[in-house]
């Protein structure tokens, strides 16, 4: 299967049987470089959007960008498997900066910047799980993912391949694709409770104005200022 790079069109998309999960998405496909046509249109009429991202690791311009996993309320799931040397991906990128369409991510300010610094993408606008959670839940210390969704939507998530080499773009195992695929899969049920929670104790406004911060916060992480706001 040809891997799509900066000028290339993806090469097409592939089903896999995603026999590591117990409840399968409605749809589930593997996209080299970029999304296609048909996928990128049935996405752009959504009000929302889950995304997450893999990497090699945590520091951006070091680690690069291996896979951002993309899931709509029809619970319709696309991995999209980012090469070594690639700085593009329109279809991606459209998608990403469609004003539209609220983004819903959890810690949005890696993920963010990791789709800035490896192609190029200004992602607007944006709801993060975990700010949310933070603001919303006030009765847990917990706000990892797996808390998240465990408490708000009733899912445990298997976490066992999130260290793992992602790097490997061309031969990620059916167990890769199925944890990258969940951990996108319901992040919009936990942020429609969670909207609700934040509206319900007057912190919703709140909220909105720390999502708004978060392309600001990405880029202090990817420039390395790390104490800007110290005294």
């Amino acid at each position: 299967m040809r891997t799509g790079g900066q000028s290339g069109e993806p090469s097409p998309h592939f089903s896999v049987a995603m026999t590591d999960i117990t409840a399968q998405p409605r749809a589930f496909a593997v996209f080299d470089g970029d999304l296609d046509a048909d996928w990128a249109e049935r996405y752009s009429h959504a009000t929302a959007l889950a995304v997450d991202t893999e990497a090699m690791g945590l520091i951006h311009g070091r680690d690069r960008l291996c896979l951002v996993q993309i899931c709509d309320a029809e619970d319709q799931v696309s991995c999209v498997r980012i090469a070594l040397g690639q700085t593009e991906a329109p279809r991606l990128k459209a998608l990403m900066e469609q004003a539209s369409i609220e983004k819903v991510f959890h810690f949005a300010r890696f993920d963010v910047a990791a789709l800035a610094t490896g192609l190029g993408i200004r992602v607007n606008p944006i709801f993060c799980t975990k700010v949310g959670s933070r603001l919303a839940r006030t009765y847990s210390p917990r706000h990892g993912l797996k808390e998240v969704v465990m408490e708000l939507v009733g899912v445990e998530l298997d976490k066992q391949a999130q260290s793992s080499d992602w790097g490997r773009v061309d031969e990620l195992s059916h167990t890769q694709l199925a944890y990258a695929a969940n951990d996108a899969r319901y992040l919009l049920p936990a942020r429609d409770r969670l909207k609700e929670m934040l509206q319900r104790e007057g912190r919703w406004d709140l909220a909105e104005r720390c999502f708004g911060c978060i392309p600001v916060m990405s880029d202090l992480d990817r420039f390395r200022f790390t104490q800007t706001f110290e005294h």
